[in-house]
């Protein structure tokens, strides 16, 4: 069994990896950490949990599970990790943004790797330390890391991508609140997302020469997960062409599948899968890549990777059924 630690216990992200954990058949929890809840079972802030786990959270830790995800805000999981010390056969999967770009991977000795599988799934197979890729990122380089290899990526990159609630965290902000995002929509952070960095890293790992723009705008949507994603540049190749390269690129991928129909989030929501749907119109293609944000998009991609660094099938765990209806 592998012996797991949770930092940031009661989060959404963490509310998703403890109830992936708690059916995988190769997982024990060991400790939940949350300083605000300690002592409190975890059906405090996952009462989706009640019946299924009898655990309290701590604000001790145990520095020699085999597994540690930091499900901490942004930029918090360096100032833990350099006031907890835990055993260097701990690994560790970081599910924030600290570790996620090529020049903020070396810490203390430890080498992050990018941890989206579909792309780095050797190096994670032999990592140690996993940046967890974000949300929207997930979603974006999936839905363009095949023309990326074979180097069809020639202009600019139009991309419109709306998020569920749970994106935005648990904690209340003014545009979290019901009142507020309830039958409401808006855009934020037009143009600079913090994902933009981490997206054009990974295009330019498969393709070296793209220098084009990615022109992103994110969207906040009324419903609690799931993000929908459409993307469109000019491509001269045929459907059928395309349609070949994405199955291709992501036959030994078990959790893409490619498609020419029309999608929908309730297909992905709750499970580790992402769907592409591909479209021609004239010489511009219509991607449209479907996620759900705190599994494939967070928790589950975690857990995902997990699987892959202990030797397991990445699937472990993760044959989740869809929300349909």
């Amino acid at each position: 069994m592998i012996n797991i630690g949770i930092i940031g216990g009661s989060g959404y992200t963490a509310g998703e990896l403890i109830r992936i954990l708690m059916f995988h058949p190769n997982a024990k929890l060991d400790f939940v950490y949350s300083t605000t809840n300690a002592g409190k079972p975890l059906t405090v802030a996952h009462q989706d949990l009640m019946g299924d786990i009898e655990m309290n959270f701590t604000n001790t830790i145990n520095p020699n599970v085999d597994v540690l995800f930091l499900c901490l805000g942004h930029g918090k999981s360096i100032s833990f990790l350099e006031s907890n010390k835990f055993s260097d056969a701990t690994k560790i999967i970081d599910l924030g943004n600290d570790f996620r770009l090529t020049k903020d991977k070396e810490f203390e000795g430890k080498s992050f790797v990018y941890g989206l599988p579909e792309l780095n799934k050797e190096a994670i197979k032999n990592a140690n330390y996993i940046a967890n890729p974000g949300c929207f990122a997930t979603a974006i380089q999936l839905a363009l890391l095949p023309l990326a290899k074979d180097n069809l990526l020639s202009e600019d990159v139009h991309i419109n991508a709306t998020t569920g609630s749970t994106g935005a965290g648990v904690g209340l902000s003014a545009t979290s609140h019901f009142s507020w995002r309830n039958n409401n929509f808006s855009h934020y952070k037009a143009f600079e997302h913090q994902h933009l960095g981490e997206i054009n890293q990974s295009i330019n790992q498969l393709q070296e020469s793209y220098a084009s723009e990615l022109i992103f705008v994110p969207n906040r949507g009324d419903f609690p997960r799931g993000i929908f994603a459409t993307l469109y540049t000019k491509s001269e190749e045929s459907l059928e062409d395309l349609v070949e390269k994405y199955e291709a690129f992501y036959k030994d991928q078990p959790f893409v599948t490619v498609t020419t129909t029309n999608i929908n989030m309730k297909q992905v929501v709750q499970t580790n899968k992402c769907i592409i749907s591909l479209m021609k119109k004239g010489n511009r293609v219509l991607i449209t890549s479907i996620i759900d944000n705190l599994s494939k998009g967070a928790s589950g991609q975690a857990v995902q990777n997990m699987n892959l660094m202990f030797g397991l099938d990445e699937t472990t765990g993760l044959h989740l059924k869809p929300s349909g209806f």
